[in-house]
């Protein structure tokens, strides 16, 4: 559930916003490029971004004008264009004095809003920012004219289809939701006429000017690897703007919403509240199931990329399709394959099998494996033993087979699956032995 959009009159022009949460603090967010109010709420990863920032404050939401929700067309704003329209949706949302929160291109207007108008600017707060659209002999980070031409040339070509995240956000490069996400994310921001557009304003920025009038609290978070605005961008800005704070994290990613997407968060309550967040996690029984194609080079060498694509998104959508029939949950994708969480294991193994069953139709080969054990839930992210075990175990499964550890076995007696003993197994990393199974589902239990 995301909250109601309304919209707030900036001179001649609607902005849309939302606000949600109720907090002591207020918070605006301005989002980076491009953005989609509604559309954002779909993905899980952002709305944990949402639902982390309104847990401690009122945060009020809003589509920059000319994207998303807001009047598009309106030409090229202005840095001040913007401000004014920020400073309506703080009227409209009855806000006098507020935390500006900016990721990436959003975060140049954040600082002129703070330079100008301190007494409305409670903090300042820049994920991934820079002070200069472009490359310069005094700015020797930024994309040059020529980078910035192939960039648009790619918008042109591609804008709305798959999203190549390589360098907006690697850790998330081979999953398949993300990348469609973000496709219909940005094909509901802006046209591609209106994107070229904004992507060459962007290129024009330059606030190097006004750093040293910022006279607010400052916090400046950038990953150390990030692949879309150099950390040394980052560094310059904290440099230049008198007692903001620096915090440089691990992570190649350069979207909020990609990486150790908690401890960015946690950086920006600890700043904002003066009190570092409790671990936010929860500890439940879970069964874990990988699963993964077998030879998956090899058959797209063969097919050629993009009869393989077409191939892997027919896969993705079964093993979605069956992990709904079975309740199950995916977690992430894992380049050719997918893990997954159940409640109990008699679901998980039908599961499996199914995907199995499935593929197979498909010319594919997969394997699965499971176990059950205790799991650790932080936001969308899993981890525990039971994770790291039915990956090892996955190690020891041949093509076809769903394998499943003794413990799995013990839980589903009378369940209508059959077992077939594969021996005490050392498992890499793991201690111990460990009796791994061959599960298959009789007919009358599928």
């Amino acid at each position: 559930m995301h909250p109601s959009t309304r919209y707030a009159r900036s001179g001649g022009l609607n902005i849309a916003y939302q606000v949600i949460g109720d907090g002591p603090l207020d918070i605006i967010y301005v989002p980076g490029f491009v953005s989609n109010l509604d559309y954002a709420w779909t993905f899980p990863r952002m709305a944990h971004v949402f639902e982390r920032l309104s847990g401690f404050a009122r945060l009020i939401l809003f589509d920059k004008r000319g994207t998303g929700l807001s009047d598009r067309s309106v030409g090229f704003p202005t840095l001040e264009d913007r401000m004014q329209d920020v400073q309506a949706v703080m009227d409209a949302a009855g806000s006098r004095r507020a935390a500006l929160v900016g990721t990436s291109e959003g975060g140049n207007m954040c600082m002129l809003f703070a330079a100008t108008y301190p007494e409305r600017t409670a903090a300042l707060v820049l994920n991934g920012s820079f002070a200069k659209g472009i490359w310069s002999e005094d700015y020797p980070w930024g994309k040059t004219r020529e980078q910035v031409e192939e960039e648009l040339a790619v918008i042109a070509r591609d804008w709305g289809g798959p999203f190549d995240l390589s360098n907006a956000a690697p850790s998330l490069a081979e999953d398949r939701e993300a990348r469609d996400w973000l496709a219909g994310y940005l094909r509901n921001s802006a046209s591609p006429q209106d994107a070229i557009e904004l992507w060459r304003w962007n290129t024009e920025i330059d606030v190097r000017g006004i750093l040293s009038a910022i006279h607010v609290p400052t916090l400046v978070l950038h990953r150390t690897g990030d692949r879309w605005v150099n950390v040394n961008e980052g560094r310059f800005v904290a440099d230049h703007i008198q007692g903001a704070k620096w915090v440089e994290l691990q992570g190649d990613d350069h979207v909020i919403w990609a990486g150790d997407v908690d401890r960015t968060l946690d950086e920006i309550e600890e700043f904002l509240t003066g009190m570092r967040p409790r671990q936010a996690s929860e500890r439940v029984l879970l069964t874990v199931l990988f699963t993964d194609i077998v030879g998956s080079t090899s058959v797209a060498n063969k097919l050629g990329d993009q009869s393989w694509k077409e191939l892997l998104q027919r896969h993705d959508d079964a093993v979605r399709m069956e992990l709904r029939r079975f309740d199950g949950t995916e977690v992430k994708t894992t380049g050719d394959g997918f893990l997954a969480t159940f409640l109990g294991p008699t679901k998980a193994i039908q599961c499996a099998c199914a995907i199995h069953h499935r593929a197979s139709a498909m010319g594919l080969d997969i394997r699965a494996a499971l176990h059950t054990g205790e799991c650790e839930k932080r936001g969308h992210d899993l981890s525990g033993i039971a994770v790291h075990l039915a990956s090892r175990i996955l190690d020891h499964t041949a093509p076809g087979e769903v394998v499943v550890s003794r413990t799995v076995k013990d839980l589903v007696v009378g369940a209508g699956v059959a077992f077939d003993a594969r021996g005490e197994t050392k498992l890499r990393d793991v201690p111990g032995s460990w009796q791994l199974f061959a599960a298959s589902v009789t007919p009358s239990a599928q």
